[in-house]
């Protein structure tokens, strides 16, 4: 498989992870999506590294998936007090969350 067809599924990935953010209400689908618009940049990093001939994409993938398992562990954190509080994990709940 050519280099060029991976960008094609990581346009293809990215596009599906947008347009679930913008129609479900529920955090922990929003919350997917997000983490697959990141894989498919991720894709995209490692497609145009392999087309190019050099490591710096995979380099870059790599620490992007680094910060993106923090990101997991803050994300369903902020997921679960949620839950906890209001017994919905639904997004138009995160606006009542106050301090």
């Amino acid at each position: 498989m050519s280099p060029v067809n991976y960008l094609y599924l990581a346009a293809l990935l990215f596009t599906i992870g947008a347009t679930g953010v913008l129609i479900r209400r529920n955090a922990i689908v929003v919350f997917m999506c997000i983490e697959l618009m990141l894989n498919a940049c991720n894709l995209a990093f490692v497609a145009f590294s392999r087309l190019h001939g050099n490591l710096d994409g995979q380099i870059i993938a790599f620490f992007t998936m680094v910060v993106a398992a923090a990101e997991v562990v803050v994300g369903l954190a902020i997921i679960v007090s949620l839950f906890r509080s209001r017994h919905s994990a639904s997004v138009d709940d995160a606006s009542l969350m106050k301090l």
